[in-house]
């Protein structure tokens, strides 16, 4: 029997720069194709029948405002010469589920280390074993504050507008 998708998660990802680091997260935000929305940050964990699929996001203007789950990396860096990366890495399970890691760093090297470390230490608490997966992005401050970001988009949810 095989199993059944009941949830896609889509991985996008943006770089942005702006004249502040709340200004070059909104860029990066923009960039991934999610700033139209307000983020609620989940953990880690991918529901069981998910599929993970890498795809960079378009900004939805139908959906202005609408709360949308996601798992968040993101880093910021305002130093000029020096660099920023994000990443998320990821073992999915099929029908057992999985699990989702976000780390930032100074360079992609060191982001996919801890990636790794860090599904390798969760793997004590869950089941084991699945290819592990990464989306990692980064950018050199050249001037003005930078931010990278990935994240990973469960769904959008419209706001129930009635007062109880």
């Amino acid at each position: 029997m095989s199993s059944v998708v009941k949830m896609n998660i889509y991985i996008t990802y943006g770089i942005g720069e702006g004249l502040t680091k709340l200004a070059a997260f909104d860029a990066a935000l923009f960039d991934a194709g999610i700033a139209n929305y307000n983020l609620i940050r989940l953990t880690s964990v991918i529901p069981p029948h998910s599929r993970v699929i890498v795809k960079k996001l378009n900004c939805n203007s139908i959906e202005y405002g609408h709360k949308l789950y996601v798992v968040l990396s993101a880093g910021e860096e305002y130093q000029i010469g020096k660099s920023i990366y994000a990443g998320l890495g990821w073992r999915n399970f099929g029908k057992a589920g999985g699990i989702f890691v976000e780390h930032q760093a100074e360079n992609k090297n060191k982001v996919m280390e801890v990636i790794r470390n860090s599904l390798y230490s969760v793997e004590k608490y869950r089941r084991t074993g699945g290819k592990i997966r990464h989306k990692i992005v980064g950018v050199k401050c050249k001037n003005n504050p930078v931010c990278v970001l990935v994240a990973a988009v469960y769904k959008s949810e419209n706001w129930d507008s009635s007062i109880k």
